[in-house]
């Protein structure tokens, strides 16, 4: 009995840590985008080639959320939710650049990552 408590629990948590198989699919559309993003921010942020690919995974999975937003919502939840996706992103890429970086990174991110805005009517 024992033996089959220790088996599940042990099972439990190897899924508990496993990533999400959402964000592991490969989209090529978020893939060349997330190049073209990465290649304009190594512009201003001069990353190191370690920083570069980390930095491209995360735009990348950043952009498959933000294709799963804008297809299935619309008006101002959407804006509300890529706003809090894009706030989300810049706490992540905290992870990846150093302190000087993270400052030019929130500087340059309007320009290079603009968020969509709603016309008033």
């Amino acid at each position: 009995m024992k033996k089959l408590t220790t088996l599940i629990m042990l099972l439990l948590s190897i899924s508990a840590f496993s990533q999400d198989p959402f964000f592991q699919k490969s989209n090529e559309q978020a893939e060349k985008e997330a190049l073209e993003i990465t290649n304009s921010y190594d512009l201003e942020l001069s990353l190191t080639e370690k920083q570069e690919l980390l930095f491209q995974r995360k735009v990348e999975e950043f952009l498959i959320r933000r294709y799963k937003i804008e297809a299935e919502i619309s008006g101002k939840e959407k804006l509300d939710l890529l706003y809090g996706l894009q706030k989300q992103e810049t706490a992540e890429m905290n992870d990846i650049l150093t302190r000087p970086q993270m400052e030019v990174y929130k500087q340059v991110k309007p320009t290079i990552q603009p968020l969509e805005t709603v016309a008033k009517e």
